[in-house]
């Protein structure tokens, strides 16, 4: 998988959070950022006991203006090829960010 690019190095390094402890991030309290490649989303996670985001428009640290969200985009695709991902199996491109590349 490609390494994804954030805004700057501390968000990178909370987005790509690892813990040895917490094999889920949610469940890692040290865990802040979620990044959805598939979205091209982040959210500051909500420590609950579930798996809760709230969506960011900005970084925290660096305060440079996050991407547009591409949740729309990605629902609006699905539809194009005829799938409604609550019924039918999403292809294995649409689980990351791979839908978004163009097609050579």
């Amino acid at each position: 998988m490609a390494e994804e690019r954030h805004c700057c190095e501390t968000m990178t390094r909370q987005a790509d959070h690892s813990c040895d402890l917490h094999e889920d991030p949610f469940d890692c309290p040290d865990a802040l950022i979620r990044y959805s490649a598939r979205f091209d989303e982040y959210g500051l996670i909500v420590h609950d006991g579930g798996n809760s985001v709230l969506l960011i428009g900005f970084c925290p640290w660096c305060g440079t203006r996050l991407p547009p969200s591409q949740r729309d985009a990605w629902f609006d695709a699905l539809e194009r090829r005829g799938l409604d991902p609550a019924e039918d199996e999403v292809p294995p491109e649409f689980q990351t960010s791979a839908w978004r590349t163009p097609r050579r």
